[in-house]
C-alpha cells in the first residue's frame, strides 16, 4: 500500500504574498503564484517575468494549476476539520465547577449532578455515593436505553388507539347521517344530532387525551434518545430533567 504524502502548509504558500495560495497558477518554468499577487508583480515591474527565476513569460494568461488547486482546497478542508475536532476536545475537557472552576471529574448519585474534586470533599456531598463522570455516564445511559423499550411499546399501542378512535369518530358522523336519510324521521333529527354530538364530544375528549400522551410520550423519547448522545458532562448535568 502506497504511504500518505504529507504536506506542510509552507509548501502551500505563495512566494510573493507568503501565504496559501489563493487561484495559484503556474509559469512555463513550473513556478506556481497566486494568480492577483503575479498580476500585481508584473505590474509593478512592468515586465512579465517570473518573480522566482527571472525568466520571461509569454502574453498569454497563465494557466490555473489545477493539481495545486485541489492540494490547497483538500489541505485546507482536512485543517478545518482538525480544528473543530481539536476545538470539541478541548470543550469536553474544559468542563468546570461553576464554584471552584476545577474540572468537573465526579458525580453525585445522591444529588444527581456533576462534582468536582472540591465538591467531591465538601460537607453537602459527605457520605453520598460518588463515582467518575464516565462511569456515572454510562450506568445512567444504559438505565435509559433499558426504560426506552416499554415507553416505545406504550408509544405504538396510543397511537394505534389514536388511529382507531379517529376512524370510529368518522363513522359516528357519517352512521347519522345516513340513518337520518333512509328512516326520514324527521321527529327523531334533534335526539339524533343531540346523541351523536354527546358521542362525539366523548370521543374528541378521549381523542384529545390520547394525542396529548402520544406527544408527551414522543417529546419523552426525543429528549432521551438526544441526551444520551451528548457529551458526559452535559448528559449528566440533564439526566434529572431527562428522566423526569
Amino acid at each position: 500500500m502506497a504511504s500518505k504524502v504529507v504536506i506542510s502548509e509552507e509548501e502551500l504558500c505563495c512566494s510573493v504574498c507568503c501565504d496559501i495560495f489563493k487561484e495559484p497558477v503556474v509559469l512555463k518554468c513550473s513556478h506556481s503564484f497566486c494568480r492577483t499577487c503575479l498580476q500585481r508583480y508584473w505590474e509593478e515591474k512592468s515586465s512579465r517575468e517570473c518573480p522566482i527565476c527571472r525568466r520571461k513569460s509569454s502574453m498569454e494568461e497563465p494557466p490555473v494549476n489545477l493539481f495545486l488547486k485541489n492540494t490547497v482546497e483538500t489541505y485546507l478542508q482536512q485543517k478545518s476539520e482538525t480544528e473543530a475536532k481539536e476545538g470539541e476536545a478541548i470543550e469536553k475537557t474544559e468542563a468546570r465547577c461553576s464554584i471552584h472552576r476545577e474540572r468537573l471529574l465526579f458525580y453525585c448519585e445522591d444529588d444527581q449532578e456533576p462534582l468536582c474534586v472540591v465538591c467531591q470533599t465538601s460537607k453537602k456531598h459527605r457520605n453520598h455515593q460518588v463515582c467518575p463522570v464516565e462511569e456515572a455516564a454510562l450506568d445512567l445511559k444504559e438505565e435509559l436505553k433499558t426504560a426506552l423499550s416499554p415507553m416505545k411499546e406504550k408509544l405504538e399501542r396510543f397511537t394505534k388507539v389514536q388511529q382507531e378512535c379517529e376512524k370510529t369518530a368518522k363513522h359516528i358522523r357519517f352512521e347519522k347521517l345516513h340513518q337520518f336519510l333512509r328512516d326520514e324521521e324527521r321527529a327523531r333529527l334533534a335526539a339524533l344530532r343531540e346523541e351523536e354530538e354527546q358521542k362525539s364530544w366523548l370521543m374528541k375528549e378521549w381523542i384529545e387525551y390520547i394525542t396529548i400522551q402520544v406527544s408527551t410520550l414522543s417529546d419523552k423519547i426525543t429528549a432521551i434518545e438526544k441526551g444520551m448522545h451528548t457529551e458526559d458532562i452535559s448528559f449528566l448535568k440533564s439526566y434529572r430533567d431527562i428522566k423526569e
